[in-house]
């Protein structure tokens, strides 16, 4: 590339997980305009030249006709150095919806194991995953080792010091329902009870690290989609970092569309489907994002409720009328990156 000019150079590549990161950065820094293309837009440009081998070579010349087309709107997207601005942000809240994940994988498992060696225990406890709840299961395991474990040593359970409601329940009221269960006395699955509770506090740990990091983030950028109620430290950080540059859209649409949440179109001839689902296209982090945080809006800002309960009258489903509202968000948060206003619930209409 030399002998050229570098404004007169395009480079293509394709938007691939992370493969082309650091090759991409090293690019902008040294001043190169590059071209980021949808592996989907390469593959119909395959099909279309009706190609069926597929391997790097041919792969290259595919992406030369891509960055080459003369259609009017460019298959391809220019980027530019602020694109790896957020890209801390977007790699930590992601990983804070994995481990999330992950989290719900053992709780579940935790539960099952529960459910054989002591089915009661869940209903002696107002609420699951407390520091008695899993101090009591890490260590004794089961409603057999309960039963025959001495009252003092498990009243030790119930004294503790730190913040949090106090339990209503008893050391005596807790091995009386140890005597009386039908849970079965299983060595492996007490064994399996405290390495999944081992697991469990180790990704909390892991959570807890990774949001006060989000939280320095959020704190320094100190967006104004923070001044929407409902909207937390994470899920600001998350939204922010899947949109990236508000300056790529041009219109909340753009956005919308973007986040996938989009009704599909479905039209042929004198037939429009009437009832169709999201595109889900798009980033799947931004729209779990925004469907967990609806809901408090929902609930905390009368607006969203009217709305909501609008769609609802008009005979949306739960779901339908959960979308409208997402949607809605979406164009509010828009306004409010490219004017830099704070969020005000009395301009809403």
């Amino acid at each position: 590339m030399n002998p050229y000019k570098k404004e007169n150079i395009l480079i293509g590549m394709e938007d691939t997980g992370h493969y082309h990161f650091a090759l991409l950065k090293d690019l902008l820094s040294k001043h190169f305009n590059v071209a980021l293309i949808n592996p989907v837009v390469t593959d119909m440009t395959r099909r279309l030249q009706g190609g069926i081998t597929k391997n790097d070579p041919l792969d290259s010349l595919t992406i030369c006709d891509v960055i080459g087309s003369n259609s009017r709107k460019k298959p391809y997207r220019i980027t530019k150095m602020n694109r790896f601005d957020l890209y801390e942000q977007r790699q930590l809240t992601r990983h804070h919806h994995d481990l999330k994940e992950e989290l719900n994988v053992y709780t579940n498992r935790l539960q099952k194991c529960i459910d054989i060696v002591f089915p009661e225990y869940n209903s002696l406890f107002n609420s699951k995953y407390g520091v008695v709840y899993m101090a009591i299961l890490k260590d004794l395991g089961s409603a057999a080792y309960i039963a025959s474990t001495d009252i003092r040593t498990i009243r030790n359970y119930f004294k503790y010091s730190g913040r949090g409601k106090r339990i209503s329940l008893t050391a005596e009221q807790l091995k009386e329902a140890a005597k009386n269960s039908i849970g079965i006395d299983s060595s492996s699955e007490v064994i399996q009870i405290k390495h999944l509770i081992a697991q469990i506090e180790l990704i909390q740990q892991q959570i807890n690290e990774v949001d006060k990091k989000i939280e320095e983030f959020s704190t320094n950028l100190n967006s104004p989609i923070l001044s929407i109620p409902g909207i937390s430290h994470f899920s600001g950080t998350s939204i922010l970092s899947e949109l990236g540059d508000i300056r790529n859209y041009s219109s909340a649409a753009k956005i919308i569309k973007f986040a996938g949440v989009a009704p599909f179109e479905h039209q042929s001839s004198q037939y429009k489907a009437e009832h169709t689902a999201i595109t889900k296209k798009g980033s799947k982090y931004l729209r779990k994002t925004l469907y967990q945080i609806i809901i408090p809006i929902i609930r905390n800002n009368p607006v969203f409720k009217e709305y909501y309960y609008l769609k609802l009258s008009q005979g949306k489903s739960h779901r339908c009328a959960q979308g409208h509202c997402v949607r809605k968000l979406l164009r509010i948060i828009y306004h409010l990156l490219t004017t830099n206003q704070q969020f005000d619930s009395s301009l809403l209409k």
